[in-house]
């Protein structure tokens, strides 16, 4: 089974960067669409951003399209997440996942979640 860990998160300003990584063990992530999810405290697990398998096809969330790009390096066996224009709101922590069913842009099509970075965003 594939094991996924995520890296990169920390404590940041309004309007800076952070470059989160998913690195993945055990198995290949190559064949697989892989997706960016985030959850606040106190709040439900929401979709972030999602790459299909090749790289070639990218989908966003309305509050994250223009300020955060996903991208992967399946040589590599890795997924990530650069975060530009950071906002209080975008504080979490955000988890990977690799695609595991039918249904896209939901927590409930993801599998093999790894423990997740924190992301801290402050005003």
């Amino acid at each position: 089974q594939v094991q996924l860990v995520e890296s990169g998160g920390g404590l940041v300003q309004a309007g800076g960067s952070l470059r989160l990584s998913c690195a993945a063990s055990g198995r290949t992530i190559s064949s697989y669409a892989m997706g960016w999810f985030r959850q606040a405290p106190g709040k439900e697990r929401e979709f972030v951003a999602d790459i299909s398998w090749s790289g070639g096809s990218t989908f966003y969330a309305d509050n994250v399209k223009g300020r955060f790009t996903i991208s992967r390096d399946n040589a590599k066996n890795s997924v990530y997440l650069q975060m530009n224009s950071l906002k209080p709101e975008d504080t979490a922590v955000y988890y990977c996942g690799r695609h595991s069913s039918s249904a896209y842009y939901t927590w409930e099509g993801y599998d093999s979640w790894g423990q997740g970075t924190q992301v801290t965003v402050s005003s």
